[in-house]
């Protein structure tokens, strides 16, 4: 056993964070926690503290040091040269600048942040290659995939990332537009962030999902394909040259791919992760994907082919789409409507620097604000704009 390895965990109140926790609490030998941030959840930022006694830590407000940790900043955290590990955990464009930081100190990252590849993935992926240290994924569709490459020489011929469906698969178009918040929430086998959980029942998540592939494993656009699998056992598959098939299964459980992430290259033994009982799992079905019915999902690849500023208007728009959905403004559907049309205004930059990637995310917000604003002059939910095609 190697010596323990110290982590820094951004976003640790939130799911992935608080997944992870729970494993550095079940595996003391092998890791430590010894800085995270946290931002509107400081209450559990506060108790976490107070467990954890990290050396370092940031948040939207300074918080009680008495024991001795240090208010650094994120960017300062994730280069400290006690810190080897960084997960990234927050949500949304907050992640990018850590990400570089740590990659340019040498520092592993274990991702669970789209939008830091979605966004930047060519300056990201240059990041690593030039300080040659690693990007990990925790996506359990990106761990599949990882997993199912180890020893491999040749390159895969297509890769296959399966999706739940959510809970609306099913849906009639007319059934789509009625979707409210609450029902939304409720996924059927995942248990994630507000955001996540939304993206997932427009299928927008899985569509940032195969720009994620795109990055990480260095493959065309053409050559990744969607599955829809409601049971969630078989979390990727990767198709080789000869025709055959790998495929990783496990219980659908977050906390598996975030620890084979932090044990890579070894696999640890925790008791505390489920197990398949194939008494109980009687079928594993299959189906494709309905573009038609789900437009995000191809909106999202659409960004990803086109490149550029395309795919950080794309996050922007879909994340002011979601929190207006979420505050009732918008129906369910009109969450692709907002997007297609912020995008359909969008001026793209091929090859942006970083800083025309943040400009064009704070534009993109804008747009797709004004086009709800346009749209919707009444307080109540109104109808379903339609999808433009």
């Amino acid at each position: 056993m190697g010596r323990v390895k110290r982590i820094a965990i951004l976003g640790s109140t939130g799911s992935i964070g608080r997944q992870a926790l729970d494993l550095i609490r079940a595996l003391p030998d092998e890791l430590k926690l010894v800085a995270l941030t946290g931002d509107k959840n400081l209450e559990l930022l506060e108790r976490q503290i107070r467990e954890f006694q990290p050396k370092m830590f940031c948040s939207s407000v300074k918080l009680d040091n008495s024991y001795g940790g240090e208010f650094l900043s994120v960017e300062e955290m994730v280069s400290h040269p006690e810190v080897d590990f960084v997960i990234v955990a927050t949500a949304g464009k907050a992640g990018l600048s850590p990400t570089l930081a740590a990659l340019k100190a040498g520092k592993t990252v274990a991702l669970a942040n789209k939008e830091v590849l979605v966004m930047a993935g060519e300056i990201i992926v240059h990041e690593a290659s030039l300080h040659q240290t690693q990007i990990l994924p925790i996506d359990s569709e990106h761990s599949a995939i990882w997993q199912c490459l180890q020893g491999e020489e040749n390159k895969p011929q297509r890769l296959f990332l399966t999706a739940s469906g959510g809970p609306f698969y099913h849906y009639s178009q007319p059934q789509l537009a009625e979707v409210t918040p609450e029902q939304a929430l409720q996924h059927p086998v995942w248990k994630m962030g507000r955001k996540v959980t939304i993206d997932s029942a427009t299928l927008m998540n899985k569509g940032l999902e195969v720009l994620e592939a795109h990055w990480l494993f260095s493959f065309p656009f053409d050559s990744i394909e969607i599955l829809i699998h409601p049971q969630s056992i078989v979390h990727s598959m990767v198709e080789f040259m000869d025709g055959s098939l790998k495929a990783q299964l496990s219980w659908p459980d977050m906390r598996l791919p975030i620890q084979y992430a932090l044990s890579y290259p070894q696999r640890w033994p925790n008791p505390e992760l489920p197990r398949l009982d194939w008494n109980k799992a009687n079928s594993l079905n299959f189906e494709p994907v309905d573009y038609d019915k789900f437009p995000c999902l191809k909106l999202a690849v659409d960004a990803g082919k086109s490149g550029g500023t395309y795919p950080a208007a794309l996050c922007a728009a879909d994340e002011m789409a979601v929190e207006l959905f979420l505050s009732h403004k918008i129906s369910f559907t009109d969450i692709a409507t907002i997007v297609q049309k912020t995008l359909g205004q969008h001026q793209n930059i091929s090859q942006p620097s970083l800083e025309e990637i943040l400009a064009a995310d704070d534009w993109a917000r804008e747009c797709a604000t004004r086009l709800c604003l346009d749209h919707y002059k009444q307080p109540e939910r109104p109808s379903n704009l339609g999808i433009e095609r």
